[in-house]
């Protein structure tokens, strides 16, 4: 008898699932539910494509429905499902268009339900002009709200790695910019006070205003027009929401599937749930961060990717498990590469680590080669063993890169003194004789 997957999500981690599974078992049956009109695409281009750095939409496209059917993979976009009933082994398909409903038999499920944007809970919020940026759906909404409006003063509200991406990309497009933060620290959970102001300075060259606030009503009759907040009225005639996302896990809670402490579904290392034959993966599942060994929610497409395949061998019969993320992420803000991994200083004393801290700023290449620029590169260590906890690096966007060197040294658990030993390329246009992150080490090591 031929069994059945069906992948909830057909995205980055339930494309990778369905994907992978049918490779490990062809007589496998493959289903895929998408409650989009898209599947497998680029979600991190949306920012560029609305720069305008990519051309056109289909590009961001890697898969299409067609594509998957040529490969044994049965795709229904439009479709969502509603419910699952474990004891069946079944799901429930509301086919969007038509609105019929359907009972789907399963023999293994993968769920790749991703997150669900955070919004503002206050008056005016339908208003046109409000617009989040999740799905390719609401990039291309952006990007027609620009074309058809025109609009001149945009508030992005928000100071996470999406409303970084967004505030230069609506300045490069002639736009006035105000960051709404709440906080008022951009990139709060990714970066330390010191390396935080480097990018609130290139954030200022470039003109984009940040403002200490948080909304209390959007205002406007046609389309937003302004936006209130405790300390007063701001004008826009663009709101761009960039507070984050949630994981969307309410369809597998319903389920019975166990949701763990981070807030998303919890999961082993081959991506199982605590139901048999259920699976979870991408934006909507929990990682197991390698530094605190505990779970964690750190939303990516790397790691959705990655999830999905480890679940799609399992689910398939294979033997696959996902060794967990150090929380690595990388931005660009104007003329910079802003990046991060593993635990910032402060997360690190919350979680009860005794911190020591070392920043240094260097050239990115050799001093006396045409356009080296100031490297900045911070390392948060544990005091007394030197292990390495954390690194930021800020730079010209040739350094985005080396994040990897200090995500790879966090994956190994690797010391200050481990740090100081690795041997990293040398030759005048691409690093200096002692590396940046080596002379960070040096420092470290005193």
């Amino acid at each position: 008898m031929t069994l059945r997957l069906i992948a909830i999500g057909g995205v980055a981690a339930g494309m990778s699932a369905a994907a992978k599974a049918k490779r490990t078992d062809r007589d496998l049956e493959v289903v895929v539910y998408e409650r989009s009109g898209h599947i497998s695409y680029a979600a991190c281009g949306m920012p560029y494509l609305i720069a305008g750095d990519i051309r056109a939409p289909d590009a961001l496209v890697q898969r299409t429905p067609a594509q998957m059917a040529r490969q044994g993979v049965q795709v229904h976009i439009r479709h969502e499902v509603t419910a699952i009933d474990p004891q069946a082994g079944s799901v429930t398909v509301r086919d969007l268009e038509t609105g019929q409903e359907s009972q789907q038999h399963y023999d293994r499920l993968v769920i790749a339900t991703g997150a669900r944007p955070a919004e503002p809970d206050v008056p005016g919020r339908s208003l046109p002009g409000i617009l989040g940026l999740r799905t390719l759906e609401s990039g291309l909404a952006v990007q027609r709200y620009l074309a058809e409006h025109k609009p001149q003063r945009a508030i992005v509200l928000g100071g996470g790695y999406i409303g970084v991406e967004m505030a230069e990309s609506l300045r490069r497009r002639g736009l006035q910019v105000t960051m709404v933060i709440r906080s008022g620290q951009v990139l709060r959970t990714t970066l330390d006070d010191d390396l935080r102001e480097v990018v609130c300075a290139e954030l200022a060259r470039h003109g984009v205003e940040i403002v200490t606030d948080t909304p209390t009503a959007f205002e406007g009759h046609d389309r937003v027009e302004s936006m209130t907040t405790a300390d007063g009225r701001l004008p826009c005639d663009l709101v761009l929401l960039g507070l984050g996302a949630r994981p969307n896990v309410a369809l597998a809670q319903a389920a019975g599937v166990t949701i763990g402490p981070a807030g998303g579904i919890a999961t082993d290392d081959r991506m199982q749930t605590n139901l048999p034959g259920i699976y979870a993966a991408g934006d909507c599942a929990e990682a197991l961060h390698r530094v605190t060994g505990l779970p964690a929610y750190i939303p990516l497409g790397s790691t959705a990717n990655k999830q999905g395949r480890v679940a799609g061998t399992n689910a398939a019969g294979g033997d696959a498990t996902f060794a967990g993320v150090v929380g690595t992420m990388t931005v660009r803000c104007f003329d910079l590469a802003v990046s991060s991994t593993g635990l910032t200083a402060a997360e690190a004393s919350l979680l009860g680590y005794d911190v020591e801290e070392t920043s240094i700023t260097a050239k990115d290449i050799a001093h006396y080669f045409p356009g080296a620029n100031d490297m900045h590169v911070r390392l948060v260590i544990e005091a007394g063993s030197g292990r390495l906890l954390g690194g930021q690096i800020v730079g010209a966007p040739t350094v985005a890169k080396r994040i990897d060197t200090l995500a790879t040294a966090l994956h190994s658990r690797m010391s200050v003194d481990d740090l100081q030993q690795l041997d990293l390329a040398y030759a005048p246009p691409f690093a200096p004789a002692w590396d940046p992150i080596l002379v960070a080490a040096n420092v470290a090591a005193k």
